[in-house]
């Protein structure tokens, strides 16, 4: 039975510890609100005070936290996990973060004698729940494969893109900008359509029938035909955050961005405006707005 530590217990986090607990794996678990961990420990885990002590005896530590500030913090800060791992270990990082993030602690673990694998997913919460995540993984090849028995408890297949640490998180990055992207241009499309007297369901049925039939434009397509942005999968905040690591990354290479400008000025609005118990798909309704259709939101 190998010993695993899984930090952060946010809604992804959850859903990660609760499969690799059903599949057998001794796990420890950590998050900041002691009081998400007991969920996991009616499953059976153990629950740690402290980011240092869950990793002790871990052979493979998983983070899934919210952000760049939030892992650096849970690696290096006050009882962080990174000094306290067994020489050996791997850290397999699941967050969304810049590529230098994780480059950054690849160097940190070479010097301590433990290694990182980049290994951020696609999927929402539900998809973990049934073991369909995709998951992108980079890193040195001893750590993937020290990791790889683990991911079919949460996933139905992974991607190896290379070795250097930040290749997974700019791949991350990539995907969450197409379905920024593609949530965009569907609002667009189904706007005009709305305007031009065709329904937006009926323009969604044809689409997803024939040349969009694929699960993103099916199931992100439906919430912005219907506008109905219930429930929460991951929120706009966060996926703003996702969106100004893309705009860094284009400045950083000389790489102009300006549909991944314009989905991030309408998550920035959709954040000042929502009380933050919708999906980030609701920045569509931004769209409909500046089109001149308003109207209430759904309860």
């Amino acid at each position: 039975m190998a010993q695993l530590a899984l930090l952060g217990l946010g809604h992804m986090g959850q859903a990660m510890a609760a499969n690799l607990i059903r599949a057998g794996h001794q796990l420890t678990v950590y998050n900041r609100t002691a009081e998400k961990a007991k969920p996991m420990q009616d499953l059976g885990a153990l629950s740690a005070a402290t980011a240092a002590d869950a990793v002790k005896e871990a052979e493979v530590v998983f983070t899934m936290v919210t952000g760049d500030s939030a892992l650096q913090s849970l690696a290096l800060g006050v009882n962080g996990f990174l000094p306290a791992m067994k020489p050996g270990a791997v850290h397999a990082s699941c967050s969304t973060v810049a590529p230098a993030t994780n480059q950054m602690l690849a160097r940190l673990h070479e010097e301590h004698g433990t290694l990182l694998v980049t290994a951020p997913v696609f999927g929402k919460p539900d998809a973990v729940d049934s073991a369909q995540l995709w998951v992108c993984v980079s890193g040195p090849a001893e750590a993937k494969k020290r990791v790889a028995p683990f991911w079919p408890a949460i996933s139905q297949g992974q991607y190896d893109v290379g070795e250097d640490p930040g290749a997974a998180s700019t791949v991350k990055l990539c995907g969450n900008f197409m379905l920024g992207a593609a949530i965009e241009a569907m609002a667009e499309a189904f706007t005009l359509a709305e305007k031009s007297g065709v329904s937006r369901q009926q323009i969604y049925e044809v689409m997803t029938g024939t040349i969009f039939n694929s699960p993103i434009y099916k199931s992100y397509g439906h919430m912005v035909a219907t506008e109905d942005y219930k429930p929460l999968g991951a929120a706009p905040h966060i996926l703003r955050k996702d969106l100004d690591l893309v705009m860094h990354e284009a400045q950083d290479h000389g790489v102009p961005m300006p549909i991944a400008s314009i989905v991030l000025n309408h998550l920035t609005t959709t954040v000042a405006r929502t009380a933050g118990d919708e999906d980030w798909t609701s920045f569509a309704r931004r769209v409909s707005e500046e089109a001149g259709l308003r109207r209430p939101v759904i309860a």
